[in-house]
């Protein structure tokens, strides 16, 4: 009986660890999140020994960050307006030279949310049909791939020549 008992704990505790190995696109922007703060650092020469640094870079990352990368921001604290504060499960690791992966398996530990983060798939332009999209479809294109509200865009075909406008300028 003992002997069955101890394989069900081992077999339990691989089940968890194998749990925390990230698959597919999961936790992607945490990883490009993560892999931008190791960029900004090196650019800035930021200590890895300091977390205070580390975390007040990220801040700074967070401040310009959009999108998923902002409620990312907003998940693990970097940003004004977050309720928590999970810089130190960012900071410390990079501290120890882990790679951006195993700061997010840590990370997804903690916080199950982060990592369901995926970002959206741009949507390709050339075999759209413009006359048959949404106009929310238009709106979400033209904030997402070229940052722009369209103010002053009242009907379908402005948000369409708009679009293309675009589309031409970056042939």
């Amino acid at each position: 009986m003992m002997k069955v008992f101890a394989i069900v704990a081992v077999l339990a505790a691989a089940a968890t660890v194998s749990d925390a190995r990230l698959k597919g696109k999961e936790c992607e922007v945490c990883i490009k999140m993560v892999e931008k703060l190791e960029a900004k650092m090196k650019e800035e020469k930021i200590d890895n020994s300091k977390n205070e640094k580390i975390e007040d870079a990220f801040r700074d990352l967070c401040k310009t960050a959009k999108g998923r990368d902002e409620r990312f921001c907003y998940y693990t604290g970097g940003a004004k307006t977050s309720a928590t504060g999970l810089l130190q499960a960012i900071s410390k690791p990079l501290g120890r030279f882990l790679p951006a992966t195993k700061v997010c398996e840590g990370l997804k530990k903690k916080d199950a949310q982060i990592c369901d983060l995926i970002y959206d798939v741009p949507i390709d332009l050339k075999t759209l049909d413009f006359k048959k999209s949404r106009v929310k479809v238009l709106k979400k294109i033209l904030n997402d791939q070229f940052d722009d509200k369209c103010n002053g865009c009242l009907e379908k075909d402005d948000y369409i020549k708009k679009i293309k406008s675009y589309m031409k300028d970056e042939l």
